[in-house]
């Protein structure tokens, strides 16, 4: 008899670990969503910086070629071109591997967030199957007596109520 109040609670434990898995889940998500944006934040800081840095490099470059007097040569205008789109090519790339970074970090909450419904929905399958062996349990130790203990008319039919929309009488 144990067994089928068993069989009834674990249903609603296993209700109970998908809801649990789904809530872990979803938190994880969360994270990973928060780590997408301070992902994109840093990027943005890192690129301020570097810019800043790209700044003082371009300045002293001028400071040079000016100290050696070639400042309007055709040589210092290709250097400084030069050094200014590797610098512009840099801050590029920290932002497109800060992006590449937060993309993985929103795919990573993506995937939690579906591990989790998957964690409910099995939960939930599962439940019902155990629901339904629980009812199959019942209806066995039920069936002799809707037929009376083994006799040919159920005892409900002998009140006169219909078993499962027929008479038996």
């Amino acid at each position: 008899m144990g067994g089928l109040f068993e069989t009834l609670s674990g249903a609603k434990g296993i209700r109970a670990e998908g809801k649990s898995a789904q809530n872990i889940a979803n938190f994880n998500a969360e994270v990973s969503r928060q780590q997408a944006e301070a992902e994109r934040i840093a990027a943005g800081f890192e690129q301020e910086r570097q810019s800043k840095a790209a700044e003082k490099a371009k300045s002293r470059l001028r400071a040079q070629l000016g100290a050696a007097g070639g400042t309007g040569s055709p040589v210092a205008f290709d250097l400084t071109a030069e050094q200014a789109a590797e610098l512009e090519l840099e801050n590029l790339l920290i932002g497109f591997e800060g992006e590449v970074r937060a993309g993985r970090a929103e795919t990573q909450a993506q995937l939690d967030t579906l591990q989790g419904q998957l964690a409910k929905q099995r939960s939930k399958n599962l439940a019902r199957a155990a629901n339904i062996g629980f009812g199959t349990q019942v209806v066995s130790l039920g069936a002799p007596f809707l037929t009376g203990f083994g006799g040919k008319t159920p005892i409900a039919n002998q009140a006169g109520i219909p078993f499962q929309g027929r008479s038996f009488a």
